[in-house]
């Protein structure tokens, strides 16, 4: 059998074993054609990606059934033109198996082989002008998702949006669409660190909510509801937002966390259920930390570094509450030393948040509502009553709550 190079053997004839194949070339050679490989039926796929003849031509036998089978390799779009010399049955079978042309016998191969090459040029063209217009219409897609993500985040006009991505393309030497394909997925990425630093908040706040329970303070059980609510909506969230390997490690991890919290916290909160509570809400914290850290580290973006730190405020600040609330039931040594170090450690994570580089009106005002809030907090704490306590954690959480938010939304987490 010739072995020649593609150049030389534009036409591969393919029949159902080495001999039939050898003779079909045989005899298309004695009819003018030049330079033709052969090869059995059942490794043509394997040689037309290997040999990229100009065209193929192939009869068998037994049916046309044999080439059908090896030709759905290439899924109705095979890379060069294909005749079926033969009987057919099933002309629409051929259509979708990418077959170009067919002809009854031999003498009419040239014929067909004609036909077949400027068939499977027009269908080639066709594939390419529909493939250029998908991408066009995906990357219009991403453009109108990026320009709705920064409308919503930073109230613009669409005009004002676009702009702002195609300077920013501009700066960094990219594409429109690259920029807007970032912005989306920087959206999507500080929106999941958002959430889960949410639970490590939510892990202590609903403790809280249950102290205040106890403790029989107005408006605790709607706002219990509501903070079981808000979890829930946050494990529902990331669940669907399509983790691997270690994030969804991480995430399955916070998910029976907090199914064990929510047990824990089921009926009406005493002592003894607080207790085993908290130790329940502990463990949330360690698993949403942990999945927070993991979402930060696939982001890949310095910015939602800042986004977790605000979202670690709203934790603490409600970690402050639910140990100063606990105090007030069962006041002791070593809880508050570790409220003392709770307090420090916001202090000064507050001022590692002024410092940081993000900045715009918006996050400076809330920032400066957050250090209003905290002082508030600090007053309540010292006056040991728990209504005022209660109150002063639920207006801090609100600041820190738009803080965060405002952070996940700035132009720079977004255009990172």
């Amino acid at each position: 059998m010739s072995h020649l190079s593609p150049t030389t053997a534009p036409l591969l004839v393919a029949a159902a074993t080495a001999d039939e194949a050898q003779a079909l070339r045989e005899a298309l050679l004695e009819a003018g054609e030049p330079a033709v490989l052969a090869t059995p039926c059942a490794a043509l796929v394997q040689w037309v990606e290997a040999r990229a003849p100009r065209q193929v031509l192939c009869r068998l036998p037994e049916g046309i059934a044999p080439l059908l089978h090896a030709l759905a390799a290439w899924r109705g779009a095979p890379p060069c033109p294909i005749t079926w010399i033969g009987p057919v049955a099933d002309a629409a079978a051929l259509v979708e198996a990418g077959i170009a042309s067919h002809c009854s016998d031999l003498a009419a191969a040239p014929g067909a082989l004609a036909e077949a090459r400027a068939r499977h040029a027009r269908e080639r063209a066709l594939r390419e002008e529909l493939a250029a217009a998908r991408a066009q219409l995906d990357e219009r897609k991403w453009i109108d998702r990026a320009k709705g993500v920064l409308m919503s985040a930073r109230s613009m006009p669409e005009d004002e949006a676009f702009k702002l991505l195609r300077g920013a393309a501009m700066h960094a030497n990219l594409k429109l669409v690259q920029v807007s394909r970032a912005v989306v997925d920087a959206a999507r990425w500080a929106e999941a660190v958002n959430r889960a630093g949410q639970l490590r908040m939510l892990s202590q706040r609903l403790l809280a909510l249950a102290v205040m329970r106890l403790l029989r303070l107005e408006g605790a059980r709607t706002r219990a509801t509501q903070a079981l609510a808000r979890a829930q909506e946050n494990v529902d969230f990331l669940a669907a937002f399509g983790l691997e390997g270690s994030q969804a490690e991480a995430l399955a991890a916070t998910v029976r966390a907090w199914e064990a919290l929510r047990t824990a916290l089921a009926g009406t909160p005493n002592s003894s259920s607080l207790q085993a509570a908290d130790a329940r809400a502990e463990h949330l914290l360690e698993a949403a930390e942990a999945l927070t850290e993991r979402l930060e580290e696939q982001g890949g973006r310095r910015a939602l570094g800042v986004v977790n730190l605000c979202g670690r405020q709203r934790m603490r600040s409600q970690r402050v509450a639910k140990e100063a609330l606990l105090a007030t039931l069962a006041p002791d040594a070593e809880r508050s030393a570790r409220l003392q170090r709770l307090l420090g450690e916001f202090e000064q994570v507050l001022v590692d948040i002024e410092a940081a580089p993000l900045s715009s009106p918006e996050i400076r005002r809330a920032l400066a509502d957050a250090r209003e809030g905290w002082l508030v907090l600090l007053r309540a704490l010292r006056s040991a009553d728990a209504a005022a306590l209660a109150s002063a954690s639920e207006n801090l959480l609100a600041h820190l709550d738009r803080l965060t938010e405002s952070c996940e939304h700035s132009l720079q987490t977004l255009l990172s």
